[in-house]
């Protein structure tokens, strides 16, 4: 006998998705929220913790593009298995760190890992939802790196005031081996899901255009959409890497915030973020709705995101840690209204067998962003100050808009 149906499937799929999100950012800040702690005492500058960051970055970088591929090639089901076996594992293994090296290592496993998230929402999300509702389906998602990060700090220095630094490791990792169980248990393409209605499946491919030819890597890099993606993301995701890398110590050492002021604080902005992906997801959704051409209305939410991306720059004339924090949640809220536009881009350009492998090209691009910004952080403040560093951040926004709108062109389907 054939199980009921649930009504609005996708939007629990969507859920699904948003709590691994979560999980992959509580596992990824863990280093992070305790860096005043691990860099003093493993006496660390500024600039080797730039290091241990770009350890993770590195892999994450190299293995955006692979997972996207990867995902394209075996499927939602068994790509998310694999990408989430080997960040949980990852961060475990953190728990057995000696020293920088060794640090180094496991941050490089846990970027491989971590990578495959990405891509494998966008195609999940491509997959369930119908073209006016994408948006909103990534803002769903997306909104796990917010949440994550407004759970982190109080999580992770809870743990370990009370068990120490090695026993969070073990704790926030394992998370991910509970979310593989209900993944494995739940989630099916749409056409094999033996809960979904015949509503939902007629909603989801109305409007869908045919799949066509598989394209490689070479294939995809000839359109000018793919290059849009890919540099837009060079220029604007260092802006969000640079402060959930180095938020905690800029408070630290700035503002002089103890550890445990960073778990009370520190969180306040990604609330923001959080309501910039809600908001961001729904509006393009919401205009299309009302009549808006699918391209009007995703230009008009990544401008406006871009506008709210340059307030970066009354943090680095503010004179209070209060004022900075305002000017940084404005700048979050617009990067995560600006990126859920932008990551539903590749499902708007191309078929649904593409989307992984663009968006994971669109990945790869954000990492060799962060990883030179990372760089340039360590360095410049570790000589200077945060505030050129923040000065950049509030400019950055400005080019990568302006090549994504100049180079991607009107939104429409092209291969």
């Amino acid at each position: 006998m054939k199980p009921q149906g649930i009504a609005g499937l996708r939007w629990w799929i969507a859920g699904l998705i948003f709590l691994a999100t979560l999980i992959n950012f509580v596992n990824r800040l863990t280093i992070s929220v305790l860096a005043p702690v691990i860099t003093e005492q493993l006496h660390l500058s500024n600039l080797q913790f730039a290091g241990i960051t770009n350890a993770f970055l590195v892999a994450y970088t190299l293995s955006q593009a692979l997972s996207g591929r990867l995902y394209d090639r075996v499927g939602n089901r068994r790509g998310f298995s694999i990408s989430i076996v080997v960040w949980s594992t990852a961060s475990m293994l953190h728990a057995l760190a000696t020293g920088l090296f060794s640090l180094e290592c496991f941050r490089f496993l846990l970027g491989l890992g971590e990578a495959g998230n990405w891509p494998g929402a966008a195609k999940v999300i491509a997959e369930w939802f119908p073209v006016r509702q994408r948006a909103f389906g990534m803002a769903i998602f997306n909104s796990g790196t917010s949440i994550g990060s407004v759970v982190a700090p109080p999580l992770i220095i809870g743990l370990n005031l009370r068990y120490g630094w090695q026993a969070t490791f073990l704790a926030v990792g394992s998370l991910g081996f509970v979310w593989l169980g209900l993944w494995l248990w739940f989630y099916y393409s749409p056409a094999e899901h033996p809960r979904i209605t015949a509503e939902e499946l007629a909603l989801i491919g109305a409007g869908r255009d045919a799949k066509g030819p598989a394209l490689g890597w070479g294939a995809l890099l000839r359109y000018r959409q793919t290059w849009a993606i890919v540099l837009a993301r060079f220029f604007c995701d260092p802006v969000w890497w640079l402060y959930i890398t180095w938020l905690p110590l800029y408070l630290y050492k700035v503002h002089g915030f103890s550890l445990k002021e960073i778990g009370m604080f520190a969180w306040a902005p990604y609330v923001a973020a959080d309501a910039g992906s809600l908001f961001g997801g729904w509006m393009s959704g919401h205009l299309i709705s009302r009549g808006w051409s699918v391209d009007r209305a995703r230009k008009s939410v990544i401008l406006m995101g871009t506008l709210c991306m340059c307030c970066g720059l009354g943090a680095a004339a503010a004179n209070t840690a209060w004022a900075a924090l305002m000017a940084i949640g404005v700048v979050l809220f617009g990067f995560q209204a600006w990126i859920n536009n932008v990551q539903t881009l590749p499902s708007d350009y191309f078929a649904e067998n593409a989307v992984g492998s663009v968006a994971g090209m669109g990945g790869m691009g954000a990492g060799i962003g962060a990883i030179l910004f990372t760089l340039f952080t360590g360095f410049v403040v570790d000589h200077f100050s945060y505030t050129p560093v923040l000065i950049a951040a509030g400019l950055l926004p400005i080019l990568g808009t302006t090549v994504l709108l100049v180079l991607g062109g009107r939104v429409r389907r092209v291969a």
